[in-house]
Parts: structure tokens; sequence; C-alpha cells
């Protein structure tokens, strides 16, 4: 007898593995909260959490939208970002991960800290 057990992750789970998965790469700041499109201007102003996902025949597709810091090699940290988000949510659901686009979305300067006057 085959007893078959259904798993199903909630869109939210799936969208808190990648960004903490896009975090863990030295390089991100952060994920990005704003839906920007090519030409920088805002596409809605309905609150965005920075990650997509689409299941489609089974398979995750995923996008993620991050802050680099101003030193970072942009093409080196998406890169990590799109190996480490596909590894860690196939090993996590062991479901197949067939696509990950990362945008980047903005870049972070360190703030000067502030002199305060005693």
């Amino acid at each position: 007898m085959d007893n078959k057990t259904a798993l199903s992750i909630n869109t939210e789970v799936l969208k808190k593995m990648a960004k903490i998965a896009a975090t863990e790469i030295d390089g991100v700041a952060g994920i990005s909260n704003k839906n920007i499109d090519l030409k920088g201007a805002l596409k809605s102003k309905n609150p965005f959490a920075g990650v997509k996902v689409e299941s489609i025949n089974g398979a995750l597709e995923i996008g993620i939208y991050i802050i680099v810091k101003k030193d970072a090699n942009v093409k080196e940290v998406a890169q990590k970002v799109q190996e480490n988000v596909k590894d860690k949510i196939q090993a996590m659901t062991s479901t197949a991960v067939t696509k990950v686009n990362v945008t980047i979305a903005d870049i972070e300067f360190e703030k000067e800290p502030e002199e305060t006057e005693e």
C-alpha cells in the first residue's frame, strides 16, 4: 500500500526563505520593498515584499529585488544570490526551482555618522 502525503507550502513562507537566502550573501544590504520599473518610476502604491514566487507546472520561479552595498561587485553578488536562493529553497522544499531572477533595485551608501554637540 502506497501512502503519499501532500506537502503545501504557503507562498509567504517561500518568500521568507528567499529573503533569508539572499541576505546571507556578502554585498547584499537588504531586500527592496519598492516595485520599480526600468525607468525608475514606482509601478504601484501597493506594498511590495521584494520577492515574487510563481509555481509553474510544479516548479518554482522566483524574482527577488535586492539592495547592494556600494562597494560590491554587482554581477558577482547577483550570481551568488541566484545560486543560494535556488539551492536553499530546493533543499528545504524538495521542489525544483527553474528560475531565479535577481533585480538590483538600489545601492546602499553608508551614512556619515552624525556629530552630536555636547
